[in-house]
């Protein structure tokens, strides 16, 4: 696997580095001790699968507070998402930036989520699944939506969703409460 480091620190984007010949190819898409040797948690206790029908869904921000913060690890496995992450980390010097990349079913390319970090998608095509692994149960106690089109924050989406849930559409901006964003994690 080839693990890149995205601006947003201990974020990662991590391509399958396949073994190809005339049948197709091998590749690993997860491995303990790589995670671990890039300081990674691989602590993984849940996969969850998620299924857009429409293109232009929209899910999250969404993020899980302490003492269940989580970790994740996302791929796309059918379609194509334009994938976001948002450091809310307390400390960070790059608290409110946000990244984004395109998982497709084609690029195999997943992303790390570390602790901290809100996270969301838009799908860009019909039909797009995603699995993603987590390192902490689902809470839902602890669970927080950060506004998706949050102007401090500014994440350029390369679509207009169609589709976002009761619970996004809902969901409080970063500066109408920020002791529920600022994280104790470093």
């Amino acid at each position: 696997m080839k693990f890149t480091e995205l601006p947003l620190k201990g974020a990662y984007t991590i391509d399958l580095e396949k073994m190809e010949d005339d049948r197709g190819f091998f590749a690993r898409s997860w491995c303990m001790n790589e995670f671990a040797e890039h300081g990674l948690d691989i602590n993984i206790l849940q996969i969850n699968n998620s299924f857009c029908k429409q293109k232009g869904t929209l899910r999250g921000l969404h993020f899980q507070c302490p003492p269940k913060a989580e970790s994740k690890i996302v791929r796309c496995i059918k379609g194509s998402l334009w994938d976001v992450i948002v450091d809310l980390r307390e400390n960070s010097n790059t608290y409110a930036k946000w990244s984004g990349v395109e998982l497709n079913a084609i690029n195999r390319t997943m992303i790390y989520v570390p602790k901290g970090f809100a996270h969301g998608f838009i799908s860009l095509t019909k039909n797009t699944e995603v699995i993603y692994m987590a390192t902490e149960l689902y809470s839902p106690d602890l669970e927080r939506v950060l506004r998706w089109d949050d102007d401090v924050i500014g994440i350029k989406w390369p679509i207009e969703p169609v589709i976002i849930s009761k619970k996004d559409s809902s969901a409080m901006r970063i500066q109408e409460n920020k002791s529920k964003f600022k994280l104790l994690i470093k």
